[in-house]
C-alpha cells in the first residue's frame, strides 16, 4: 500500500537531530537511530528492541494496566512511581500500619506483600499486520461497516497468529487506522509489594506541586515479579519464585549534566497530535473549562474532609489523587495551548495542507476534509459538552451516582439479556461491592453531590437535561437523597439487591438516589449518546483520511509519529532547562535543599520526615551526592504523557538514571501540540531513589541486589 510504503520511508530518511515524538521501538532503525546518535546515544537500535536476543524492551513492562515499570535486578525487582503503586500501598494500609504515612520496606523476601489483581505485561514481539487487517475494508462505503469489518479481521488474526500458550496476541491501530501492529505479550500476575517511602517523600508537594517545576518529589515504589518454576506467568502461589528477566537495567550514579542525552521507554496512554484546529478550539474554550470547574468543586470538598480526619484521608487519598491529576493537567494544557498559539498554528497547517492537496491534484480525495471537520465539530459541540457533564458528574466524581449507575446497567441488562444475565450480574455486584464501601464516606459524598448536581442542572446544555433536573433546589434534592437513599450504606445497597428480578427492580426504582441517576442516564442515552456517537463516527472516518493524506503529502524528511495508544514507545531528547515566562529561567536540576526550603511542619503536602531532615543536616548522603548536594529531580525534552508514569529514564549507554513521573505545567499541552521550547518531562533522579532506599530506609538488602554504575575515577 502506498501510504505504508511512505511510512517506512519516514523511518529511514536521515535528518538532523530533533526532539519530540513517541516512536515504535521495532521501527527505530534509520532516521530515528541517526537522530538519537546525533543527540548523543552510544548504543544501537538493536539493543533497544530485538526479537532474537535480549534487549531493553524486555525490561520495560506495562504496570497494572496504566503505568510503566522497569526491571532493575536479576530477581525480578521492578521500580515504578509511588503514585502508580498508590492503590496497593493504600490497600495494605490501616490506622495501625499506615504505609501511606510511614512507608513500607521488606527487609527480606518473605516480608513482601501480595497484591490482588495486580499484573505487569511485557512485549515479546511486534509485527506489522496492516494488510491483513484492512483486507476487504476499502470496498465498504459506510464507516460503521468499515469499523465492523476491521474488528472482525482483528478478532480472526488475534486468534490465529502463533504464540505460546501463556502469551497473548493484541492488535492495535496506529496513525488513526492507517497502520495495525500485532503485539505478542506476556502478563505476570503474582506481583508483590517490596517498598515505598512515606508519602511525605513519595508524594512531597502533593497537589500544589503536581505538574509544576521545580519539583522535589521522590515518586517511586518497588515491587517484585514472581513466576512459576519454569519462569512463566502464574497466579499467586507460595510456590512461585522471583522472576528471572531477559534484561534488567543497571543504575548509573556517574553524574548528569545539562544537554546530556536521555531516552524514555514506556506505555504512553493517549495523545491527539493531529487534531484539526476546530477540535482544539473546542477543547480549549468549551470542554476543558467545564471539566475543570466540576473537578475543582469536588476536590475542594474532599480536601476539606481529608485535612480534618485521618480515616477519611486514607479512604480518599487514591481517589483524590486520581481526580486532581487531570484537573490540574487540563488547566495547564489550556494555558499551554493558548500560550503557544496552537490553534493558529494548526490553522496555518490546514491552509498549507489545502495548498498541497491542490498541487497534488487530490481535491476529489482530500479537498473537503477541512470543511467537513468544521461542519462536524460545530454540530457535535453541544453533544460533546453534555457528554462531559454527564460523565464527570454522574460517573466519575459523585460516588452515589456512579454506584447507582451500576444498578441502572443491571436494569438495562434484564431488559436486553434476560433473567440469567441479570442474576449473574446481581451476584457479582453483591459480592464485589464491599471494596467500594470500605473507602466510602456519605458525608463527603453528600457535599460533593450538592455542588455537582447544581453544576449539572445549571451548566449542562438545557435541551438535553431530564425534566426533573431542569430547575432544582440543590440543597433540597441533596437532603432528600442522602436522608432516604439506601445507596449510602453497604447494607442498604445489598438490601436493594435482595430478592428476585421483579422485587429488585421495584425496590431500586423507589430509591431517591436511583431515581436521580436513572433520570440522568435515560436523558443521556436518549438525547445525547446516539447523536454524539453518529457525529463522532464521522470524525473518526475523517481523521483516518486526514492522517492518510498527511502521510501521503508530507515531504520524506517529515517526522510523523503515531499518536500514543498505550503501546510500547521510545522518546528521546536532552536534559534541558526552559523559560516559561518573561524574565524566568528554570534550571534542569533540583536538590534536597529545595525540600528543606519548602518544608512546613505537619503540613498535608510539605511535611518532611525527621530522619530526612537529620540526613540533610549532617549531609549524610553517602555516594549519591554531587559536590556536597543531594540531587532530587531533573527535566528533559522527552515527549511523554499519562501512562509514562514510572517509565525508565536512560542515559546514552542505556543505564537507568531516573524515573519519569510528570510533565511541567506549561507543557501539558504536549498531548495535543508538542513544543520543544516549553515541553519538559519530570524525572526523579536515580541517585535520590538509591539514597532513600539506602540511607533513609536502611534497606541494604535492596541495594545489594542492584547493579550500580559508579562515577569514573579521576586519573
Amino acid at each position: 500500500m502506498k501510504f505504508i510504503k511512505l511510512l517506512l520511508l519516514l523511518f529511514v530518511i536521515q535528518t538532523q537531530a530533533q526532539q519530540g515524538g513517541m516512536w515504535i521501538p521495532s521501527l527505530l532503525k534509520g532516521m530515528n537511530e541517526t537522530e538519537m546518535k546525533n543527540l548523543g546515544m552510544k548504543i544501537s537500535a538493536e539493543e533497544i528492541y530485538s526479537v532474537n536476543k535480549s534487549s531493553m524492551k524486555d525490561a520495560v513492562p506495562q504496570f497494572d494496566g496504566g503505568c510503566t515499570a522497569e526491571v532493575i535486578s536479576d530477581k525480578g525487582l521492578i521500580l515504578t512511581n509511588h503514585h502508580c503503586g498508590f492503590d496497593a500501598i493504600q490497600t495494605h494500609s490501616t490506622l495501625e500500619h499506615d504505609y501511606l504515612k510511614d512507608g513500607f520496606w521488606a527487609y527480606k523476601m518473605e516480608d513482601e506483600l501480595p497484591n490482588k489483581d495486580m499484573d505487569v505485561m511485557f512485549v515479546v514481539k511486534i509485527e506489522d499486520v496492516t494488510t491483513k487487517i484492512l483486507e476487504g475494508v476499502a470496498i465498504l462505503t459506510s464507516e460503521a461497516d468499515k469499523q465492523k469489518k476491521i474488528q472482525e479481521n482483528i478478532s480472526t488474526l488475534s486468534n490465529s497468529s502463533p504464540k505460546e500458550s501463556w502469551q497473548e496476541n493484541k492488535i492495535r491501530t496506529f496513525y488513526d487506522g492507517n497502520q495495525y501492529l500485532l503485539f505478542v505479550t506476556e502478563t505476570f500476575k503474582d506481583i508483590r509489594f517490596v517498598g515505598a517511602p512515606p508519602s511525605s517523600i513519595g508524594k512531597f508537594g502533593s497537589d500544589t506541586d503536581n505538574w509544576v517545576w521545580p519539583r522535589h518529589t521522590g515518586d517511586f515504589s518497588l515491587f517484585r515479579i514472581y513466576a512459576d518454576k519454569n519462569n512463566r506467568p502464574a497466579a499467586y502461589s507460595s510456590e512461585n519464585v522471583p522472576y528471572k528477566p531477559k534484561h534488567f537495567f543497571p543504575i548509573s550514579i556517574a553524574g548528569l549534566k545539562e544537554n546530556d542525552f536521555t531516552m524514555v521507554l514506556g506505555y504512553p496512554g493517549r495523545t491527539q497530535e493531529y487534531l484539526p484546529s476546530f477540535a482544539v478550539d473546542q477543547i480549549v474554550n468549551n470542554l476543558n473549562p467545564a471539566k475543570i470547574e466540576i473537578r475543582d468543586a469536588a476536590l475542594k470538598v474532599q480536601d476539606g474532609f481529608m485535612r480534618k480526619d485521618p480515616t477519611i484521608k486514607i479512604q480518599y487519598a487514591s481517589k483524590y489523587a486520581g481526580v486532581a491529576n487531570y484537573w490540574k493537567k487540563w488547566i495547564g494544557e489550556t494555558k499551554g495551548l493558548k500560550k503557544s498559539n496552537a490553534i493558529a498554528i494548526k490553522q496555518k497547517f490546514e491552509k498549507n495542507f489545502q495548498e498541497k492537496v491542490i498541487k497534488a491534484g487530490k481535491q476529489a480525495e482530500y479537498g473537503n476534509l477541512i470543511s467537513d471537520f468544521e461542519k462536524n465539530y460545530s454540530e457535535i459541540k453541544e453533544y460533546a459538552l453534555a457528554r462531559d457533564y454527564f460523565t464527570e458528574v454522574a460517573l466519575r466524581n459523585t460516588e452515589i451516582l456512579s454506584n447507582g449507575y451500576r444498578l441502572y446497567q443491571l436494569e438495562q441488562l434484564l431488559t436486553s439479556k434476560g433473567e440469567q444475565a441479570f442474576t449473574d450480574r446481581k451476584n457479582n455486584l453483591t459480592n464485589g461491592i464491599e471494596d467500594f464501601y470500605k473507602n466510602y464516606n456519605a458525608d463527603v459524598d453528600r457535599n460533593v453531590f450538592e455542588q455537582l448536581i447544581n453544576l449539572y442542572a445549571t451548566k449542562s446544555p438545557k435541551q438535553f437535561l431530564p425534566s426533573n433536573l431542569n430547575s432544582i433546589d440543590a440543597k433540597l434534592v441533596t437532603k432528600e437523597v442522602f436522608e432516604t437513599s439506601k445507596l449510602t450504606t453497604l447494607n442498604g445497597f445489598k438490601e436493594l439487591l435482595n430478592g428476585d428480578s421483579k422485587t429488585v427492580i421495584e425496590n431500586i426504582n423507589k430509591d431517591k438516589g436511583y431515581q436521580i441517576i436513572k433520570a440522568m442516564a435515560d436523558a443521556y442515552s436518549k438525547n445525547v449518546a446516539p447523536k454524539y456517537d453518529e457525529l463522532n463516527l464521522k470524525n473518526i472516518g475523517l481523521q483516518r483520511t486526514y492522517m492518510k493524506a498527511i502521510l501521503e503529502l508530507s515531504p520524506r524528511s517529515a517526522r510523523i509519529f503515531p499518536d500514543a495508544n498505550s503501546t510500547l514507545r521510545v522518546t528521546y531528547g536532552k536534559i534541558k532547562g526552559y523559560k516559561p515566562n518573561d524574565a524566568i529561567i528554570y534550571e534542569p536540576f533540583t536538590y534536597l535543599d529545595g525540600i528543606i526550603e519548602k518544608y512546613i511542619p505537619g503540613d498535608y503536602e510539605f511535611d518532611v520526615p525527621q530522619k530526612l531532615i537529620d540526613l540533610y543536616n549532617t549531609k549524610d548522603y553517602g555516594k549519591y551526592a554531587v559536590k556536597g548536594k543531594m540531587p532530587v529531580c531533573f527535566i528533559a525534552t522527552n515527549h511523554t504523557t499519562g501512562g509514562n508514569s514510572g517509565s525508565p529514564a536512560l542515559d546514552a549507554n542505556g543505564n537507568l538514571i531516573g524515573l519519569n513521573f510528570d510533565r511541567v505545567w506549561e507543557g501539558t499541552m504536549s498531548d495535543i501540540y508538542y513544543s520543544p521550547d516549553i515541553c519538559r518531562n519530570i524525572m526523579v533522579d536515580a541517585r535520590y531513589v538509591l539514597f532513600i532506599i539506602d540511607k533513609f530506609a536502611g534497606a541494604k538488602n535492596i541495594i545489594n541486589e542492584l547493579k550500580i554504575i559508579q562515577p569514573a575515577k579521576k586519573k
